[in-house]
């Protein structure tokens, strides 16, 4: 250093560097001496509600090792669980808890991430600077009035302003904890583990240990991974802001009850994507990108000047007024049903896993093969009355103000159940579209989609729930077996008796099954309906 700081002061004597590199090779020379110190790291001091805070970056590695979960703050360690890093709820503890518990399902998923996924990126975290002296109520940083002398965070400015400087985060001085982040943390120190080791066990949500896991083999064989690649990440950086636990002029019960404020805050302002935004936003996702294009390209979804938008972009379900036709989580979820039986490989090996994005060419058959599944949907009698009449009408139950058709192919539920059902016959079963659609052309100018709060619809306990009287999704399944079933998609015994007893149980209420003639008649009399031919 004493070498470099020489050589630049004659430098900047003899006129041999321009003025903006002096500045720029003098602040290299600081920086490079400031930050190579192992007990300290540079940083950004910042204020915001009267909260200091100091802003900086630390590379994964040594994230896994020096931070802890909150949950293991030493005021909560009478009721803290080290087994599952959470704290045990009750009512002494109700009062302290500071963190949402741990979900270490969520462990292998984020590892793998960050291990696969060239562009990755995790947010900054937020964390906790303790000392011992805080849980010592007789420490000499307490005064006799319980109020601390000192913050637990160090800070030494380098420039005048006092805004970029030195924290100090000497290990025998200072223990830090996750406040915002913890799942973050749980991630990272699960890569660590996998490249520590080879291996990661997967975990229920208590921490209870499954029966599987991911190896590093896994991850070069599945996602091509390069093993040089694997060991650089310890050295990656994340972004990382530092609190104090304590205030100097606070008291112990001032600095929890601030610390907890700020987690609450920080929790409330970061509100979760809904499913519709995080299948406008995935490129993982195969269904989600062929759902996005579909939306934008088919003529019975696309905006055009004077319709009315025939999608809701957001929300996963649609309200009894609003004129769309169905939603992107129901389209993305339609495409997944659907085309989920002809390209399997685009769902994760693992549930909870990233899944891989298709090739482009992959993904264009997909697309193909759900824009002709539309021009059929298309037309369906049901749907073409849509050039002359809006949605309100026909997706409403009769009994509901103004009336209405009670139609469940605008229910996104129902729209579902029909992809999953078509998705079977024609990429399992080698059933034809054309021939399919003929049935269902037929089904639907007979009445059979609409009315679905009437005892004599097929959809009557299945989709439609009489004591609540509205739409249950819970039935979409059995609905996508009855579809299957009258477009001759079913022939074994045992299993036609199986979709009769499920259907005589949807259509039993309190103990009271109901017939298709709307009288009330035992389980096994209930059979199933015709059919289409």
């Amino acid at each position: 250093m004493n070498t470099n700081a020489a050589k630049l002061t004659a430098d900047i004597k003899n006129g041999d560097i321009e003025l903006d590199n002096k500045d720029k090779q003098a602040l290299a020379i600081l920086l490079e001496k400031f930050t190579n110190q192992k007990n300290y790291i540079l940083v950004q001091k910042t204020e915001m509600g009267g909260n200091e805070a100091y802003i900086g970056s630390v590379t994964l590695e040594w994230f896994a090792q020096r931070v802890h979960f909150a949950s293991a703050l030493p005021l909560l360690q009478q009721k803290y669980n080290p087994h599952t890093d959470n704290i045990e709820i009750d009512a002494e503890s109700i009062d302290e808890i500071q963190q949402r518990p741990l979900d270490w399902s969520r462990q292998l998923p984020l590892a793998q991430y960050l291990a696969s996924r060239k562009n990755h990126k995790f947010p900054p975290v937020l964390v906790v600077i303790n000392q011992p002296w805080v849980d010592n109520p007789k420490a000499t940083e307490w005064n006799n009035h319980a109020i601390a002398l000192k913050s637990t965070t160090v800070f030494t400015p380098l420039d005048q302003e006092g805004n970029v400087g030195l924290l100090s985060i000497a290990e025998k001085d200072v223990t830090i904890y996750a406040l915002d982040g913890q799942h973050r943390l749980m991630g990272v120190q699960g890569l660590m583990e996998l490249l520590q080791t080879g291996k990661l066990q997967r975990y229920k949500k208590d921490k209870t240990p499954d029966d599987t896991c991911i190896t590093v083999d896994d991850l070069i064989e599945q996602y091509n991974v390069q093993p040089a690649d694997l060991q650089s990440l310890p050295k990656e950086k994340i972004g990382i802001e530092f609190i104090c636990a304590v205030e100097k002029g606070e008291t112990r019960e001032q600095a929890r009850r601030r610390v907890r404020s700020i987690f609450v805050h920080v929790n409330l302002m970061a509100a979760p994507l809904t499913k519709g935004q995080l299948a406008q936003l995935n490129e993982d996702d195969g269904f989600s990108i062929v759902a996005r294009k579909i939306a934008v390209i088919h003529p019975l979804l696309e905006q055009r000047e004077g319709r009315k938008p025939r999608v809701n972009w957001n929300s996963a379900t649609v309200a009894a007024k609003s004129t769309v036709l169905t939603t992107l989580q129901a389209l993305t979820d339609m495409s997944e049903r659907y085309l989920g039986q002809k390209f399997p490989h685009w769902k994760p090996l693992d549930k909870g896993l990233i899944p891989i994005r298709p090739e482009d060419e992959e993904l264009e058959k997909g697309l193909q093969e759900f824009h002709k599944l539309f021009d059929y949907l298309a037309s369906l009698p049901s749907y073409k009355i849509l050039e002359d009449e809006d949605t309100p009408a026909l997706r409403r139950f009769s009994f509901e103000k103004d009336g209405g058709e009670g139609n469940m192919l605008f229910r996104p539920v129902a729209q579902v159940a029909l992809a999953q059902a078509l998705g079977i016959l024609v990429f399992r079963k080698g059933f034809n579209l054309e021939d399919i659609f003929k049935k269902l052309r037929k089904f639907d100018q007979q009445g059979g989609f609409s009315g679905m709060e009437y005892p004599q619809s097929l959809w009557y306990g299945v989709l439609y729930d009489p004591n609540k009287k509205r739409v249950q999704v819970a039935g979409r399944d059995l609905a996508a077996k009855l579809l299957i079933y009258i477009l001759g998609g079913i022939q074994d015994q045992m299993e036609l008796a199986g979709l009769r007893k499920d259907l005589a149980n949807a259509r039993t209420i309190e103990n009271k099954t109901v017939g298709f003639d709307g009288k009330f008649v035992e389980p096994k009399a209930v059979g199933l309906p015709r059919i289409i031919s």
